[in-house]
């Protein structure tokens, strides 16, 4: 299954910003003919070309009303998600893991149920997830946001299966950090936002179902047969350094 570019009719979740609003200028740029960018507040939504959609994945009945606005979609880029940078047993609460959940997870599974026979009727089309190198492994540091990752990775694997007899292209993205105001605090090498859509775009034209944007993504996929030894004594390092044990 493949996709062209040129003529699409997609549309970008999280498109005020970020990485969705390089996706959207990229689409432009690229020949779509039909570009939506979907975003809380549509009034962020400003690239020229582009038509805004108020949409908030974690509200069924804006979801509901993006796919009968947005019917002619043959191409869905979920891209809208929130990190919290927390982590799971010692946050004060699961306040933020909850969060993360509900908007990376069930979010993004609430506009694949509502587009997929949006997709189904226009010939099948393309599906993007953008999810994570932490999909794959604990970062204790900000592990709340890994574990919805992980489950949304595990959505993106389903629903490829659930939606290849109607010819829809699921591809899961997987990127470490990506600079994007979501990672502006954190001091590690990132991948540039154009890049990631640079790769996935073209994944889309041929016919690819994975794309690992960066060296560190493509290192711990790697390494995942000997996670164990390979991965989590550095990990376990960073959070021993972080939070030291109490004199005994």
């Amino acid at each position: 299954m493949r996709a062209t570019i040129r003529g699409a009719r997609a549309l970008v979740t999280g498109a005020g910003r970020g990485l969705g609003q390089v996706f959207s200028e990229t689409l432009v740029a690229r020949g779509a003919a039909t570009v939506y960018g979907a975003a809380r507040d549509p009034s962020q939504i400003t690239t020229s070309g582009v038509t805004a959609v108020r949409l908030d994945i974690t509200d069924p009945a804006q979801v509901a009303a993006a796919a009968k606005r947005c019917s002619d979609v043959d191409l869905l880029i979920n891209n809208a998600g929130i990190m919290h940078f927390t982590p799971l047993l010692s946050a004060p609460d699961t306040e933020a893991a909850e969060d993360e959940m509900r908007t990376n997870y069930f979010g993004t599974l609430a506009m694949c149920r509502a587009f997929a026979p949006v997709l189904g009727a226009n010939g099948g089309g393309s599906l993007v997830n953008i999810l994570s190198v932490v999909s794959w492994f604990a970062m204790p540091l900000n592990s709340s946001y890994g574990a919805s990752k992980s489950a949304e990775w595990a959505l993106t694997n389903a629903a490829r299966i659930e939606l290849r007899q109607q010819a829809t292209l699921v591809v899961g993205v997987f990127a470490s950090f990506i600079d994007t105001p979501m990672a502006r605090n954190v001091d590690l090498p990132k991948v540039s936002p154009q890049s990631v859509v640079d790769q996935t775009l073209d994944a889309i034209e041929a016919g690819r179902e994975e794309v690992l944007t960066d060296e560190r993504t493509r290192f711990i996929k790697a390494a995942l047969p000997n996670d164990l030894s390979v991965i989590y004594p550095a990990q376990q390092d960073l959070w021993d350094a972080t939070h030291p044990h109490a004199p005994s």
